[in-house]
C-alpha cells in the first residue's frame, strides 16, 4: 500500500493492485453488508460526505441513472458515508436509489480505504470524508482508487475510464 504524507500523519493511500480492505457495515436497509458478499463482481465503491447535501445527492442520482449499465457491465455500486442507517435509509426513499448504502460513523473503513482524512473545505482545513472512489475487481483487488473527485460530472467521467461510453 502506498502512503503519501499530508499535512500531519501520513494517510493510506490505495493503488492499483491492493487488496481491497474488508469491511462489514450496516446498511440503509437495516441490514450489513461485507466486500466478502460481494466477492466475484466487480464493485464501485464511492465514498460521500453526507447524504441530503447538495453535491451528494447529484453524486448519487448520477450513480443510481447510470447504475443500469453499469450492472450491464458487471459493476455493482456501493455509497458509503459516516451517516446513521436511518439517515441513509431516508436519503435512498427521497432520491429512489437503487443501490445499497453503508453507514460508517467511526470513520474506521472510509480511514483504511484512504477516504477519511485532512482537506480544504471553503479555505479552511478540516477532517472528514474525502470523496472517492474504488473500483474493486472480482478477487477484491483496487483496480482503481480516485482521491477528491467532485460531485459534478465525476460518474460521466467513471464510465469513460471504466470504457463505458
Amino acid at each position: 500500500m502506498a502512503d503519501t504524507a499530508a499535512a500531519g500523519p501520513a494517510q493510506v493511500r490505495l493503488s492499483p493492485g491492493d487488496p481491497a480492505p474488508d469491511f462489514t457495515l450496516p446498511t440503509d436497509s437495516g441490514g450489513t453488508l461485507s466486500l466478502a458478499d460481494l466477492r466475484g463482481r466487480k464493485v464501485v465503491l464511492y465514498a460521500y460526505p453526507a447524504a441530503m447535501t447538495p453535491g451528494c445527492t447529484r453524486q448519487a442520482c448520477d450513480f443510481r441513472d447510470s447504475l443500469p449499465s453499469l450492472q450491464a457491465a458487471g459493476y455493482e455500486v456501493v455509497g458509503i458515508s459516516p451517516d446513521p442507517p436511518e439517515k441513509l435509509a431516508r436519503f435512498r426513499a427521497r432520491d429512489g436509489l437503487t443501490f445499497p448504502l453503508l453507514s460508517d460513523p467511526e470513520a474506521k473503513v472510509l480511514a483504511a480505504y484512504g477516504a477519511w482524512g485532512e482537506k480544504k473545505t471553503y479555505g479552511r482545513t478540516v477532517t472528514g470524508v474525502i470523496r472517492s472512489t474504488f473500483v474493486i475487481d472480482e478477487q477484491g483487488r483496487i483496480v482503481t482508487a480516485l482521491y477528491h473527485v467532485k460531485a459534478t460530472g465525476h460518474v460521466a467521467r467513471l464510465r469513460r475510464e471504466l470504457g463505458l461510453d
